[in-house]
């Protein structure tokens, strides 16, 4: 620790032994660091925040969504800062007024797009931010410059919102139009083709729509007449069943002799098939273990001549007459429709080159009609869109803060730049005085000579100054008193210079 304290009393009495060149440093050093701390010039910033409405129940109802508009919004926003619309600022504000060839003005536009931003603070509110730093003008002029750069953007983003799709929206009809009348022509051609050609071959009207209509009806006509022909048949054969276990007479007179007895058990087994019995049942095993009991005497009964005519034989034959006559319509029915295919048939392959080029001709009719139907529909859904967008976007663009006119300058902070290099001189002089006293190897204490040298040191001879000698230290040391003064004088001329300046600007 008491090393420590001798080094910093070493220090000091060195810088103090050298003052006047240490103070020579720090004039230096601060008059260099002033001049350009002045020569830096001043940032006057202006700010201007805007407002978009994006909620609009019709402009939604329309199909303009706020996905769109944001959308929108957010290609302005990119587009505002663009080297056209900086051009456009530059040309319109004194930063024009010394561009005099190309590679100035794109100098221009560069450094003023470092200069200008665009925040998005919410979804519809921006904020512009336009600062000016031109060494050539005041700082009153510059002040003035920011806030018009501002509102030459507040500008620009007005005419893109309000103008910007409406040209777009201009563009687009224009170019539908122009499709809509092309396919216009195209479509009357294609009629035209159609007609023309449906005249010469009136069977092929429609791409041989008719054809192949008549061939379609005729198989599902033919499919429908094959199922019923089915179930007539089945019908038939049923009928024919039973007929062969139907005996034609009945012997006895009204239900007597073997054959009434053999019709009697026939028609019970005939019910209980009807109940739905199968033939495991017991009843309808012993009905016809008695149907073939009964047989072989009806027989002898019948063969002798004896009984009269069976009702439910008759019966049976005028229902098998029935569907007979039903069955041999369906024949004839299916006879027919399989004649009109094949006819329908051949006649299509006969000429399928024909049949080919009335498909094409009315498939390609097709596809232009819907291309114009869908061309019809988007042309008037754009005009209502653009509509809309005319009369109701014009009052969704508010100016909530309009620019400010700048008061006092954004950067340098000058008064702590001008502080900033007064320590720094003060500093450098005493850093230069002390590096000085290294390099000559002079001793403040006897200590740092006993510990340079490792040889013991017996004492020290302390100075005394004669009377004029003294009266010299003092008028030396009034000097650099006020040389020292003048310094912190020279900082405060200099700060009351910048204030001066800030409030004539203001």
């Amino acid at each position: 620790m008491n090393n420590l304290y001798e080094e910093l009393l070493s220090a000091i009495h060195s810088v103090w032994t050298r003052r006047w060149i240490a103070l020579g440093l720090a004039w230096a050093v601060c008059l260099v660091g002033w001049l350009v701390v002045a020569l830096i010039p001043n940032s006057y910033e202006s700010r201007a925040r805007i407002f978009l409405q994006l909620d609009d129940a019709l402009a939604e109802q329309v199909g303009i969504g706020v996905a769109d508009k944001k959308r929108d919004i957010e290609r302005i926003r990119q587009t505002l800062t663009s080297a056209v619309n900086l051009e456009k600022v530059v040309r319109a504000t004194r930063l024009g007024d010394t561009i005099e060839s190309p590679k100035q003005m794109e100098a221009a536009v560069l450094k003023l797009a470092n200069e200008v931003k665009i925040v998005s603070e919410q979804d519809n509110l921006f904020e512009i931010t336009a600062t000016a730093s031109n060494a050539s003008f005041s700082d009153a002029e510059n002040a003035k410059l920011a806030q018009q750069v501002a509102q030459k953007l507040i500008d620009i983003f007005r005419e893109e919102n309000l103008s910007g799709n409406r040209g777009d929206m201009v563009e687009t009809l224009e170019f539908v139009n122009q499709q809509l009348a092309q396919r216009e022509k195209q479509l009357e051609e294609a009629e035209q083709k159609r007609t023309a050609f449906e005249a010469q071959h009136p069977e092929m009207a429609q791409g041989g729509a008719t054809i192949a209509q008549r061939l379609e009806t005729s198989r599902t006509g033919l499919r429908d007449v094959e199922a019923d022909l089915a179930a007539a048949e089945s019908a038939l054969a049923a009928i024919d069943g039973q007929l062969t276990g139907t005996p034609r007479t009945i012997a006895g007179g009204e239900g007597g002799g073997a054959q009434g007895a053999l019709a009697r058990a026939q028609a019970d087994f005939s019910a209980m098939k009807a109940r739905g019995l199968t033939d495991n049942h017991p009843d309808v095993i012993a009905a016809r273990n008695q149907i073939a009991a009964l047989k072989a005497p009806a027989a002898r009964e019948a063969a002798s001549g004896g009984g009269t005519i069976n009702p439910a034989y008759s019966s049976l034959q005028s229902i098998r007459a029935e569907r007979q006559a039903n069955v041999q319509a369906l024949l004839s029915r299916k006879a027919a429709l399989q004649s009109d295919i094949a006819a329908l048939t051949a006649s299509a392959i006969q000429d399928p080159e024909l049949a080919s080029e009335a498909q094409r001709i009315n498939r390609d009719y097709d596809v232009l009609r819907e291309q114009y139907d869908k061309l019809l529909q988007d042309r008037e859904e754009l005009k209502l869109r653009g509509e809309v967008k005319t009369e109701r976007e014009a009052v969704k663009f508010e100016v909530v803060d309009p620019p400010t006119t700048p008061r006092s300058p954004v950067a340098p902070n000058r008064p702590l730049l001008l502080f900033g290099v007064l320590l720094v001189g003060i500093c450098g002089g005493c850093v230069g005085a002390l590096a000085l006293s290294r390099m000559r190897s002079v001793f403040a204490t006897t200590a740092a000579l006993e510990r340079a040298t490792g040889l013991p040191v017996l004492g020290a001879i302390s100075q005394n100054l004669t009377d004029g000698a003294r009266i010299l230290a003092r008028k030396r040391l009034k000097y650099f008193c006020g040389a020292s003064a003048a310094l912190g004088g020279l900082f405060i001329i200099l700060l009351a210079v910048e204030f001066i300046q800030r409030g004539m600007v203001a």
